[in-house]
């Protein structure tokens, strides 16, 4: 028998700006209760020396982290059956209700971080009015990430500001 495994809720407010949204939370992410948990994904280092500052370490370093810098994060899978933390394992999937979260926030620009976000994003949000980016996952089994294209949407996310 297959269990589902409940992911997080959006962590956004009403300043939110960037939304980055994952795939689904992986066994490390789920054993601390927030996004990017594994301390060998580059997420959290990407982000926060892309504004200078020092590496969060604790969920609440984080939660104030994406406040101060109007960044919001989600996943596009809210529910499903996987094995570990491995993307293409994920089957019986709920899709986040995004186009509700655009609707109730400030969000400008989306970045999609992998191509797993992106696939389930394109089937089922392709048409949102929202520009999106797919950038490549920050999870330490991607041998090819690239730290440049982060750098550059994330400065392209808040050019308007």
């Amino acid at each position: 028998m297959s269990v589902l495994i409940e992911g997080f809720a959006p962590f956004y407010n009403d300043k939110s700006k960037l939304l980055i949204l994952g795939s689904f939370p992986s066994v490390k992410s789920r054993e601390v209760q927030f996004y990017y948990g594994n301390k060998q994904n580059r997420f959290w280092r990407i982000v926060s020396s892309h504004f200078g500052e020092s590496l969060p370490l604790s969920v609440e370093d984080k939660h104030n982290f994406l406040v101060r810098r109007r960044i919001a994060l989600w996943d596009i899978v809210t529910e499903c059956e996987i094995i570990g933390s491995k993307d293409e394992t994920i089957k019986n999937f709920q899709v986040a209700d995004i186009k509700s979260l655009l609707q109730n926030s400030n969000i400008k620009y989306i970045i999609l971080n992998g191509s797993k976000a992106y696939s389930i994003f394109c089937d089922n949000f392709s048409d949102v009015q929202v520009p999106y980016k797919k950038l490549p996952s920050t999870s330490p089994a991607n041998t090819r990430f690239n730290e440049k294209e982060w750098h550059d949407a994330i400065s392209a996310a808040f050019a308007t500001d």
